[in-house]
């Protein structure tokens, strides 16, 4: 799918990660974040006055308006690179929040924190995972949130706060409603700036053993006693399992064509090692029958990939999420399979090369293993779709 926005930008995105930003991934993967950041802001100001800021958003907030489907086609090129969507403002969970807040948020709430965000001012984090529940029942939660007149007292323990290492505020989703006949309706979702009384970012968790720092990291957090006023609860009491489905269905779009950026980026890796690397004198490693194997098998599977991913977006882009729920959690876990399958081959093909940092292989490696997990495990979105598929019979 091209339209003529895509062609016209496309390009000039491509451009700028080749020349501006993948340059920056020797610094990104061994260099602490806090090194790091003022060049980034550096590359982040200049996207800005290419006007190329916020793509993912609708003109009122200062975006480019773009469909959903023509995004998909933008967070490929930004997946190329681990800094991709951070250098244009479109990283996770920033740009879900926005657009939670954008579609459910009051005009208070649009105006001190989806603005800043939606401006690169700010950074926001998303608080529902809790370690002691499974992450893949998400009405299923400890935290709580009692209404004491115009505030809400929140008490919880939550983990894989995504980003919450220097950022603003945190979206919670915690239980007002624990009388509510359905779990669907029992939960919220609250807006809690991290400087209030009671928060506490406990740890940076480390994912196989990196841990790091600022944006790229996931954390453990309590509240205890937290009191923020009840206008920072999005949407309706009870509308917090809602509004978290809402929001995955954009979302997986965003993670999905972000998992077939990187799988681009692998496959070219992986190939142009396997072209030039020779095993034994005259002989490439391209020459082997497993490798070729190994691109064959890759390259078609990305490319599955892509079609059933933008045809997911053209389908809730025309129809909405719900119509489109089957195809969302197809393309959950077909791609989270494809970019592990994918990652594992170059890999396998760098060798020792592919075990280093001197190569983003590695660290996506060991980040995106978590494809599989997050936003509902590959085995619950399979069943799930299955179930729905054999009640038409």
């Amino acid at each position: 799918m091209t339209t003529d926005i895509l062609t016209e930008l496309l390009p000039r995105i491509r451009s700028f990660i080749d020349s501006e930003v993948i340059p920056l991934e020797a610094a990104f993967l061994s260099k602490p974040w806090h090194e790091l950041e003022p060049t980034l802001e550096a590359k982040r100001q200049m996207v800005r006055d290419a006007g190329l800021w916020g793509l993912a958003l609708p003109a009122e907030v200062g975006g480019q308006g773009l469909t959903l489907a023509e995004f998909g086609r933008v967070s490929e090129e930004l997946g190329r690179t681990p800094l991709g969507h951070y250098t244009f403002n479109c990283q996770a969970p920033d740009i879900g929040n926005s657009e939670l807040l954008l579609q459910f948020g009051s005009q208070e709430q649009k105006d001190r924190w989806l603005m800043p965000l939606v401006r690169g001012e700010i950074r926001s984090c998303f608080s529902m995972t809790e370690p002691e529940h499974a992450g893949s029942n998400p009405t299923w939660m400890s935290t709580t949130a009692v209404r004491e007149g115009d505030e809400y007292v929140i008490n919880g323990h939550k983990w894989y706060t995504t980003a919450a290492d220097g950022a603003t505020f945190a979206i919670v989703m915690a239980v007002t409603n624990p009388e509510a006949e359905s779990r669907h309706q029992r939960a919220s979702q609250i807006i809690v700036p991290l400087d209030t009384p009671g928060f506490t970012r406990v740890r940076n968790i480390a994912v196989m053993g990196e841990s790091g720092e600022g944006w790229p990291t996931h954390a453990e957090v309590t509240y205890e006693n937290v009191r923020v006023p009840v206008s920072n609860r999005i949407g309706d009491e009870g509308a917090g399992f809602a509004l978290a489905q809402q929001r995955l269905g954009p979302g997986r779009i965003h993670h999905c064509m972000r998992w077939i950026g990187i799988c681009e980026r692998a496959f070219d890796i992986m190939c142009s090692h396997a072209a030039h690397r020779q095993v034994a004198p005259g002989r490439t490693l391209g020459e082997q029958g497993i490798v070729q194997a190994w691109i064959a098998e890759s390259r078609a599977e990305i490319n599955a990939s892509r079609l059933l991913v933008l045809e997911t977006a053209r389908k809730i882009d025309e129809e909405g999420s719900y119509a489109a729920r089957d195809e969302i959690s197809l393309i959950k876990f077909y791609v989270a399979g494809v970019i592990n399958q994918v990652l594992d081959r170059a890999l396998q093909a760098l060798g020792g090369l592919g075990m280093s940092d001197d190569t983003p292989i590695a660290w996506w490696y060991r980040h995106e293993r978590a494809a599989r997990i997050y936003d509902g495990p590959d085995e619950v979105h399979k069943i799930s779709v299955a179930r729905r598929i054999l009640k038409r019979y």
